[in-house]
């Protein structure tokens, strides 16, 4: 994709999710997010009732009087964007891939950021860790990762979710909103990384699928590639056998994922390629705030 061409997609993204922005995180994000951390603001005098645990030694030391540290709800937030650019997210129908899907919503949740003041970076993540951008502000900031996230052409086609989360542990140190957007395909593998990461920042998990995922389009008896294992199989479609055996697959990955997902206390949300994320986004940040 040459410059010209790029640019174009880059803002005809930002056009339209301008307004999904505003929609979503004038009031959700603030209840869903802000006032999780705290940090700290001044020293006062000890006064009857307070909290011993929050006496500053070294100024009682100095003034032979006790002291207590105040803290503050912190306003500015790291934002994270943990992204699974593996070959499995060009799969998709053709209205949109679930690569594309993720696009927009890294488009919502970068400009989000952004309106609110707050930092936001991105790791892209296939078996390995692809590409590091720290976190920074503003709008430029932002273009400039959804540039990359469009142009980028991955060296592998796998997906390994650990590696990123790994990394974003040791190069992260200021607790952090992360967002970790990937088809999860493979979630069992990572759950543990998820876990991990979630004891220091905030993971929320935004897992993307499409139709084709839910029920075996007839189509005749076909080859079906795994794009990650680079394997070919073959099946016949109209067999009613196949199609409930897909289905029934389907759900049972699905039930385990959101089990997987509770028991380590990840937020997630669902978001198909056939529907308005806006909803999903809405849902998961307002069942936060609560």
């Amino acid at each position: 994709m040459d410059t010209k061409e790029l640019l174009k997609k880059v803002k005809t993204i930002e056009l339209k999710t301008r307004g999904l922005t505003k929609q979503v995180f004038s009031g959700e994000y603030h209840s869903a997010f802000k006032g999780r951390g705290m940090a700290f603001s001044e020293v006062r005098d000890y006064h009857y009732g307070d909290d011993v645990r929050s006496l500053d030694w070294n100024v009682t030391a100095r003034f032979n009087s006790p002291f207590i540290k105040v803290f503050e709800e912190e306003r500015e937030l790291n934002i994270m964007l943990l992204i699974d650019i593996s070959e499995s997210n060009n799969f998709g129908q053709k209205e949109r891939t679930k690569k594309e899907l993720m696009l927009e919503i890294v488009a919502v949740l970068a400009f989000s950021a952004v309106a609110n003041n707050d930092k936001v970076g991105a790791i892209f993540i296939s078996d390995e860790v692809e590409k590091f951008i720290p976190p920074k502000k503003g709008k430029a900031h932002c273009m400039m990762i959804l540039r990359h996230m469009i142009d980028y052409k991955p060296k592998s086609k796998g997906t390994n979710i650990n590696e990123g989360l790994k990394y974003f542990r040791n190069v992260i140190k200021k607790r952090s909103i992360a967002f970790v957007i990937s088809d999860f395909i493979d979630y069992s593998a990572f759950v543990d990384g998820l876990k991990i990461a979630n004891k220091k920042h905030d993971v929320v998990a935004l897992k993307t699928e499409d139709p084709l995922e839910k029920e075996l389009p007839k189509i005749g008896i076909t080859k079906l590639y795994d794009a990650e294992s680079e394997k070919y199989k073959w099946v016949n479609t109209y067999s009613s056998s196949a199609q409930e055996k897909y289905k029934q697959a389907y759900i049972k990955r699905s039930k385990q994922f959101e089990e997987a997902m509770r028991k380590a206390r990840i937020d997630y949300a669902t978001i198909s390629t056939d529907s308005q994320y806006l909803e999903a986004l809405i849902t998961l940040f307002q069942r936060r705030a609560k």
